[in-house]
């Protein structure tokens, strides 16, 4: 069974593995994936925003760190007052199983709860099933203008 938590300081280290893991799949690291892995406390959660994990329980109980196997964040971006869909990945092993839905799910009821207006998202076209989530989640295409990382083509985003 798949259930979503919220950040702790013991799951960065899950967080920062999935998200390697995830990008070096289909792209190359870029500085901005680096700056995010170094200040995860400053740059989402100290600014108000939130990360959500998937734990695979056994049994029903939450067995260790080692049990994460997604993670996405909602990182607040107070200059344009919108926050971004982040960081979203999904072992191997683990894809196919909705857990994407459920974290994207979490982060959206997170986000009305807290009053979020606006959540925009990058991706990359060339991963269909990415954007048919995003696209199931309510999200739809902008014009793409200022990326954050080279390997984005696409920019999406949600009104709440």
């Amino acid at each position: 069974m798949i259930r979503i938590v919220t950040y702790e300081p013991r799951y960065k280290d899950d967080f920062i593995r999935l998200n390697k893991q995830w990008i070096e799949t289909y792209f190359r690291l870029e500085q901005s994936d680096l700056d995010t892995f170094a200040h995860i406390d400053d740059s989402i959660i100290g600014r108000g925003g939130q990360i959500f994990l998937a734990a695979d329980e056994a049994d029903g109980e939450y067995q260790s760190a080692g049990h994460i196997v997604g993670c996405c964040a909602l990182k607040p971006h107070p200059e344009t007052d919108c926050h971004e869909l982040a960081k979203m990945a999904v072992a191997p092993e683990a894809q196919g199983k909705g857990i994407g839905r459920k974290l994207g799910e979490a982060l959206l009821a997170y986000a009305k709860r807290h009053g979020v207006r606006r959540i925009f998202l990058e991706g990359n076209t060339r991963l269909e099933d990415s954007i048919a989530l995003y696209r199931k989640l309510g999200f739809k295409e902008i014009p793409l203008k200022g990326n954050a990382y080279e390997r984005c083509d696409i920019l999406m985003e949600l009104n709440l």
